[in-house]
């Protein structure tokens, strides 16, 4: 079977077109299905309040072009541009994207990457959790206020500052590993080793989970593991975590 991925990115996100793909190029070395790749680009270059809501304004005209090419799964791929719109927000926008592309002969399923980090921590049973994050003090206060505001409780969080987006995007993602030791994991369900989809962290997901001794993901990894969901396959793939269903490191 052959299905069609689509993400409407942000013009300075260099990373879910390197991550999302990588995950399914792992699973593809394994199963059966095959996936490509389709993207909608929006400007936004600091992650600022305003430019996040000028770049939710012309998601509209990204989701048609996905639709275009009969993706089967559509995702936003920016996080923080969601929940600083406000707690539940992930669900609003869904409904507007549905809307954008009402009377389009062929409707994909529709997903955001800030819906999937909430959603599927819950499915996969987390209650508490800590978070790291590249964002500003007020978009992560943001960010851990939207996710509470889903019945997940946040019990640490470090973020480092970033407001250039391009620059979150080129930091090492093995850094993550020295930055987790500072993080306060003590009795939490999962650790989120990068809270936004911008700041790589792939190839640090299955080193930190051996680290820590508990399950670790990122929203990158969320939202491929939502994409497998709607899609209606099993939602695995080797060296993404205990999320795609990996156990290194877990008891």
């Amino acid at each position: 079977m052959q299905y069609r991925i689509g993400q409407i990115v942000p013009s300075s996100n260099i990373t879910m077109e390197r991550e999302v793909p990588a995950i399914f190029a792992g699973r593809m070395q394994v199963l059966a299905e095959r996936f490509s790749f389709h993207a909608s680009r929006v400007r936004m270059h600091r992650v600022v309040a305003e430019e996040l809501a000028r770049m939710n304004q012309d998601m509209g005209r990204c989701a048609l072009e996905l639709a275009d090419a009969r993706v089967d799964v559509m995702s936003t791929a920016c996080l923080v541009a969601t929940m600083c719109m406000g707690k539940g927000y992930h669900r609003r926008v869904v409904e507007d994207l549905l809307a954008a592309i009402e009377g389009v002969p062929y409707r994909p399923a529709i997903m955001t990457s800030a819906g999937a980090l909430v959603e599927e921590l819950k499915d996969f049973g987390a209650r508490r959790i800590s978070l790291l994050a590249p964002y500003s003090d007020a978009l992560t206060r943001t960010v851990v206020e939207y996710v509470e505001s889903e019945g997940i409780e946040v019990k640490d969080v470090l973020n480092f500052s970033i407001l250039d987006n391009l620059a979150v995007g080129e930091r090492d993602p093995m850094q993550l590993l020295e930055d987790v030791r500072r993080l306060d994991t003590a009795g939490v369900d999962t650790v989120v080793l990068s809270a936004c989809v911008q700041m790589p962290s792939l190839p640090a997901i299955e080193p930190a989970q051996l680290a820590l001794g508990i399950p670790v993901t990122s929203t990158a990894v969320c939202t491929a593991r939502q994409m497998m969901r709607r899609l209606g396959i099993e939602a695995v793939a080797p060296h993404a975590g205990a999320y795609l269903g990996s156990r290194t490191g877990l008891a």
